[in-house]
């Protein structure tokens, strides 16, 4: 009997038993016969049509750059595309986001996400689709980002509405045969995709707004992407664990005794109080504003940062200790404060350990194991973090780099680019990431009575 009668024999039998639950262990997923999908996936990205559509998208975004909790006109481009695709979604939240859905409407639920903002920065690329804002520009990518979720949109709609009326995929690997989708009457498929379209990464805690606005409350995994140019375009970077760090804002006030720059044993000089406490990162210094006069006062910032909320919690701790003890040691007092400008501190970002395997398996069977790498962690953050206090995720590096394109400047800068050949593989793994999830998580198996056909 050929393998793919068994595969048919295997299944068929499976309908007729009914468990209330099936699900297949991620170490089973290269073999259970969803190992195609990413790379079919991959090849309806890369059609011409949908590519050309991804670029139109991002430049027109790129042209429009809006900063945190002011993207009305990207929202409004997300939803009238969404609107096209026949897509539910849901506006306003938090304040600009968009929260679209893809599927049954029933669990499994899974989250697939991209930011929306922009940054308060000169683009400095002469091109013919530079930023039309000025002192606005998305120079960390977050433009891609919102193409690529949609793109995700376009294939999963297209995909998943075949899974809807009633398929269930099996292997047939055969002769080298395609994989086939085996439909059936009775109960269909069920689960949701959950298109996050997200405001303000860029330290105005989106992410958390858009948990507390409870439109995720169901969602059981959620995946994220980063486009990077330091990766070659094809490949990808993640590892388990912590992958980028939790990172704070603090202001310190250091106040003493102005004088005369000519007699400062008659001041207590707050400068010299400030030199002594630095133990971080400071990147904020102001003082007096003379030549001669030592100042009352002086303000200090920065930014801190840690791999793990213990660690994030002890270095918050030890700079409060430093500065205000380094500051009496010089007769001066201090008063330190934290989240500068109504910044959120962002927790470490910490990949899920099982949805780091699965994300390897479902990125190796697209672009090939090779293509997969394991990073070291990062001391940069991402807002994604939020999302992972509450519920399992994986956020990813998307490889952008060309070295026959030259060399692509890094994220906030004003030279940053995007590399558009990286748009089809974030659309193509989010979809394959968000499908393969819910095909791995159906909760029932129904009573067969079918016919094969070629769809995915």
């Amino acid at each position: 009997m050929g393998i793919s009668k068994w595969i048919l024999l295997f299944v068929t039998t499976l309908l007729f038993v009914s468990p209330s639950f099936v699900r297949f262990s991620y170490g089973a997923l290269s073999s259970n016969g969803f190992s195609d999908i990413p790379k079919k996936l991959l090849d309806y990205a890369k059609r011409q049509e949908l590519v050309d559509w991804m670029v139109g998208v991002r430049r027109k975004i790129h042209e429009n750059p809006e900063l945190g909790y002011e993207e009305f006109e990207t929202s409004k481009l997300i939803r009238e595309e969404l609107d096209k695709m026949g897509i539910k979604y849901k506006y306003p939240v938090a304040v600009t986001g968009v929260v679209g859905f893809i599927g049954t409407g029933e669990p499994p639920f899974v989250a697939i996400r991209a930011d929306m903002d922009a940054l308060p920065m000169q683009e400095m690329v002469e091109w013919e689709h530079k930023s039309k804002v000025p002192g606005k520009m998305h120079a960390c990518g977050h433009d891609a980002h919102v193409t690529m979720l949609l793109g995700a949109a376009k294939i999963l709609k297209e995909h998943l509405e075949k899974l809807k009326v009633g398929c269930f995929i099996v292997a047939c690997h055969e002769l080298g045969e395609c994989i086939k989708i085996l439909s059936f009457t009775g109960e269909s498929f069920q689960g949701t995709v959950v298109l996050v379209f997200q405001p303000a990464e860029e330290g105005g805690g989106g992410a958390m707004r858009i948990i507390d606005a409870g439109v995720l409350e169901n969602v059981k995994a959620i995946f994220g992407l980063h486009v990077s140019p330091d990766i070659p375009v094809g490949q990808v970077a993640s590892r388990p664990g912590p992958l980028l760090a939790g990172s704070g804002f603090f202001e310190a006030v250091i106040s003493g005794k102005g004088g005369h720059a000519a007699i400062p044993q008659h001041s207590i000089d707050p400068i010299l109080a400030a030199s002594n406490v630095i133990v971080v990162t400071v990147a904020k210094f102001q003082g007096g504003g003379a030549f001669n006069v030592i100042p009352d006062s002086v303000t200090i910032g920065g930014t801190f940062r840690a791999f793990s909320k213990e660690s994030f919690m002890q270095l918050k701790k030890r700079i409060e200790e430093v500065i205000t003890g380094q500051a009496a040691v010089q007769r001066c007092s201090a008063a330190v404060t934290f989240q500068e400008n109504g910044k959120a501190f962002f927790p470490p970002t910490v990949n899920d350990k099982d949805l780091h395997e699965y994300f390897q398996i479902v990125a190796g069977d697209m672009i090939g194991n090779q293509k997969v790498s394991i990073m070291q962690p990062l001391m940069g953050s991402e807002d994604f973090s939020f999302y992972q206090e509450v519920m399992p995720g994986n956020f990813f590096f998307l490889g952008m780099k060309n070295e026959t394109l030259g060399k692509l400047e890094s994220v906030h800068t004003p030279y940053f680019t995007v590399n558009e050949d990286a748009l089809p593989y974030g659309a193509a793994l989010h979809a394959s990431l968000a499908l393969r999830y819910l095909l791995d998580f159906q909760p029932k198996i129904s009573s067969p009575e079918g016919k094969h056909h070629d769809e995915l």
